[in-house]
């Protein structure tokens, strides 16, 4: 089947983009002689996994059910953190995962026992205890995605460390980047070894956590690699690792959308389509962005702009303005680009509104359904 015959709205995955994102990822991690693992809460469609297992195995998980994909489809190592484990869920990580991060002092104080006594059962098992730290170094401008806010509750400072890390500490875990480029990681990298360095010598590894958007067309890959070869020829004992969401996936599928309907109120042109960016594109309306859409055009004298409204009841669930060559006519196709990273990881089923249909597009150029929902979708949720 080729794209034209698809009914919308759908999400398609292009795979030569996304084997191309993968290979420039690839060149990356050999050419630093770092490790660069899959961040799934920038994507989880474990049916493009087949695809990304060819060129990376490892993985970064933030809950129980990332590491379950992550063992079952992608099958390497699975690094993982979570805010807070529990009495309930410290068990079933550690026999996940092969790295276990923790958030704070006192967690890895409660279940240091947990992990040690686990780690000696046979003398073969063994999962590699860190501690995310909090190098204070802000450099994204939108709040909401910043971990290292004032206040965050997100890692530990070194003030709180002191001289010597906890015995059993075996790595040392920083996030502070999203959608960065390679200069937004050199500034985190220097306060990272000022405030740490002390501490290096202690530890095994080193994640540099994710926000690397080394994918993105412009994104300065030399200086990546030459930073991240400086600071291994600094630290030669510490094995290296980045654990980017977005870059596996930027720019490798679109959402493909019907206008359904026109509406004009005090002089606003609306084209209701047959998507929600509440429910189908949350990220829109929470970064918030404009996303660009393909067959748009500058505005110009004589283009009638128009909104998009989504089609969930929410008031708010529009966005604008757009223009295109000619009036918007109901059937007319619309094509929202760069929809395969925190899309379908964020898509809801408010109102009851259903998903787009998940569309993989091979190399020939043939496109094959991955996923169709259903009502039952809907109603297992509710249950």
């Amino acid at each position: 089947m080729r794209q034209h015959e698809l009914p919308t709205p759908y999400y398609i995955i292009y795979e030569d983009r996304l084997r191309h994102n993968l290979e420039l990822i690839s060149d990356v991690a050999e050419r630093a002689g770092v490790k660069i693992i899959m961040a799934f809460k920038a994507n989880a469609l474990w049916r493009t996994f087949p695809i990304i297992r060819e060129y990376i195995t490892d993985s970064t998980a933030s809950s129980i059910n990332e590491m379950k994909l992550g063992n079952e489809f992608l099958r390497g190592d699975v690094h993982s953190y979570c805010p807070a484990y529990t009495p309930q869920t410290i068990g079933e990580y550690l026999q996940g995962s092969s790295h276990l991060t923790f958030n704070s002092l006192s967690q890895w104080k409660a279940y240091a026992p947990v992990v040690n006594s686990y780690n000696s059962l046979d003398g073969v098992r063994h999962v590699s205890p860190g501690l995310r730290v909090n190098p204070k170094c802000s450099v994204i401008e939108t709040d909401i995605y910043n971990p290292a806010l004032p206040g965050s509750r997100f890692g530990v400072s070194s003030a709180e460390i002191g001289e010597k890390l906890p015995d059993g500490i075996e790595g040392l875990h920083f996030h502070a980047l999203c959608e960065s480029t390679s200069y937004d990681l050199e500034k985190v990298m220097a306060a990272f070894e000022e405030q740490f360095g002390h501490l290096l010598h202690q530890v095994k590894w080193v994640n540099m956590g994710g926000g690397h958007l080394m994918t993105r067309e412009g994104y300065d890959t030399g200086h990546l690699v030459d930073l991240l070869r400086g600071f291994r020829s600094r630290h030669p004992w510490l094995q290296v690792i980045l654990e980017p969401g977005s870059a596996f996936t930027w720019r490798t599928g679109d959402l493909v959308t019907s206008v359904v309907d026109i509406v004009e109120n005090d002089g606003i042109n609306t084209a209701i389509v047959d998507v929600s960016f509440a429910c189908h594109m949350p990220d829109t309306l929470e970064m918030p962005y404009k996303p660009v859409i393909s067959e748009a055009v500058e505005p110009a004298e004589g283009l009638t702009p128009y909104r998009l409204g989504g089609n969930s009841c929410l008031s708010g669930d529009f966005m604008g303005d757009w223009t295109f060559p000619r009036r918007l006519e109901k059937g007319d196709r619309l094509t929202l680009e760069d929809m395969n990273h925190y899309t379908t990881v964020k898509t809801t089923m408010f109102n009851g509104i259903q998903h787009p249909d998940m569309v993989l597009c091979d190399s020939h150029g043939e496109c094959h359904y991955l996923r169709r929902f259903t009502y039952d979708d809907y109603k297992s949720r509710m249950s």
